[in-house]
């Protein structure tokens, strides 16, 4: 158990106290097994300047030599999602110690910006690239490139949602099923902004690795702005599972029996978060669901129906906990950030040899720059006692 220590806070997200908490955890583990607890490696991918206020919506990619190449959002002159952004790229030789020269990855394409980045190595060995490609406030659009010479160079872009709308896929959302198609989680309106989004889910699917796509047939809806921000998850039983973020104070979930094609209605889940988007993934050995995820909602009524200002409860604490029965119960949150004058969220997370290589935004509040960070996390941490 980690000692008592009481620390003022602090509106600047000082480096004193992760070294004090790091600190902390390494003495009280240091009677764990190394491989329950380990190095946990953290870094920032790109910090915010004037010029560049914001860094986020990224994703991380192990190339075949063992690189890390983190691709994310690189927002110029604002921080608005509608300022302008590309696609920006580096790598790391050493795990994700530091990382090398910044480049561009994807220039602005659109009349607003491009950003979100989703990447995956498909089984037939490609690499494929998504990302949003931001017109206007009615104008959003998926695609996706590939490349067959790992992340080396890339193809044209491919258009993945066609029809009109706003269209909204977080980044690392896409998910490869055991029978090789691909999904495409996206939450659609007409029109951004509005008092009454009301956005609705859907999925568009490819069973040719990518290169076309079509949509299913189910919309999924939920109250207040609708059903945003969904992700997915395979059950072992080959059902695929999608959490929606909502503005209810719980995350809400439906299920495909069909691979994405059609799914039962969306209901609430035992998981309460403010409205922020949550990441599950499966551990590549176990299969034990990880939730990285808002925990701390503020509700404004004693019933816990009706939810307080600012996304219903802040983005801090960034915590983490298992699952080993897909979501029943849950083990105990640790939380891999929880500084309170700092908020996090729009997690990735990579599996690579016995980690979780994650990447999220790091924001001090009543300031006006995101960064992007990066944490190397051994898998055996997340199983450990907090």
């Amino acid at each position: 158990m980690f000692p008592r220590v009481v620390i003022a806070r602090s509106r600047l997200c000082s480096p004193f106290l992760v070294l004090l908490l790091t600190g902390l955890a390494a003495r009280a583990g240091a009677a764990e097994p190394a491989s329950a607890v380990g190095p946990v490696i953290e870094s920032f991918i790109a910090r915010a300047t004037a010029e560049h206020p914001r860094h986020s919506e990224a994703d991380v990619l192990v190339l075949r030599d063992g690189t890390l190449l983190a691709a994310w959002t690189g927002f110029a002159g604002g921080a608005r999602d509608d300022a302008p952004a590309h696609i920006a790229a580096a790598r790391s030789t050493d795990g994700g110690r530091t990382w090398g020269e910044r480049r561009v990855l994807q220039e602005n394409s659109g009349r607003a910006n491009v950003m979100s980045v989703s990447l995956l190595r498909s089984r037939s060995g490609d690499v494929l690239f998504f990302f949003l490609r931001k017109n206007s406030a009615t104008d959003l659009k998926v695609f996706v490139r590939r490349s067959t010479d790992d992340a080396a160079t890339w193809g044209p872009p491919v258009l993945v949602t066609p029809e009109d709308g706003y269209h909204v896929m977080n980044n690392a959302r896409v998910l490869q099923l055991r029978s090789g198609r691909l999904l495409a989680p996206v939450a659609t309106t007409q029109r951004v902004g509005t008092k009454q989004d009301d956005f609705r889910t859907v999925v568009h699917l490819s069973d040719d690795d990518g290169r076309t796509w079509r949509r299913g047939r189910t919309w999924l809806t939920a109250p207040k702005r609708g059903a945003m921000e969904p992700g997915l998850i395979e059950l072992r039983d080959g059902r695929v599972m999608q959490i929606i973020r909502t503005q209810t104070g719980l995350i809400w979930r439906a299920f495909s029996s069909d691979g994405g094609e059609t799914w039962t209605e969306a209901t609430p889940w035992n998981v309460e978060s403010p409205e922020s988007p949550a990441t599950l993934a499966a551990l590549p050995e176990t299969g034990d669901w990880l939730l990285v995820w808002n925990p701390h909602v503020a509700w404004a009524n004693p019933e816990r129906t009706v939810l307080g200002a600012n996304h219903g409860g802040p983005r801090t604490p960034l915590a983490a906990r298992l699952s080993r029965d897909e979501g029943e119960t849950w083990g105990a949150p640790r939380n891999l950030e929880a500084d309170p004058a700092c908020t996090y969220a729009y997690t990735s997370i990579t599996f690579h040899e016995g980690r979780a290589l994650l990447t999220y935004y790091h924001f001090p509040q009543g300031g006006k720059l995101l960064s992007l960070k990066f944490r190397s996390v051994p898998l055996g941490w997340f199983h450990a006692t907090p």
